[in-house]
């Protein structure tokens, strides 16, 4: 009964799952206004990763130093090249089922964007 009380209580607090996507979130009159919305996101989205990627690093290389171990910083290399190769791929499907359309850009950058930001809050788990 406590969890269903505390569950009551915590899930009116949480986000809504169905989230505008980026695209919606940039509004806009015209394609092309929402295109250039998203790729300065995309770009803002992309600097984020790589500063929270940098606090990772430090982290790693603290944790690597502290162990007298090297595994830590490799690792986190090679989740980040295999989360970018598969970010690139996921999208480029993405891009695809708009069937070559006007929009297939700004779908293509909204789905960067989501990975992104879900990439920089897995990151930031591991940042101390």
């Amino acid at each position: 009964m406590r969890n269903l009380v505390a569950a009551l209580f915590i899930l009116p607090s949480l986000p809504t799952i169905a989230s505008a996507d980026p695209a919606t979130e940039c509004g806009g009159s015209s394609q092309v206004e929402i295109g250039a919305c998203v790729a300065d996101t995309l770009k803002r989205v992309d600097a984020t990763v790589e500063v929270y990627l940098g606090f990772a690093m430090t982290s790693a290389k603290e944790l690597d130093d502290n162990t007298g171990r090297t595994v830590a910083i490799p690792a986190l290399e090679a989740a980040q090249a295999a989360w970018s190769a598969y970010r690139d791929a996921h999208c480029e499907y993405v891009g695809a089922t708009f069937g070559g359309g006007s929009g297939t850009g700004i779908g293509i950058d909204s789905c960067k964007i989501e990975l992104g930001r879900d990439r920089a809050e897995q990151l930031m788990r591991y940042a101390q």
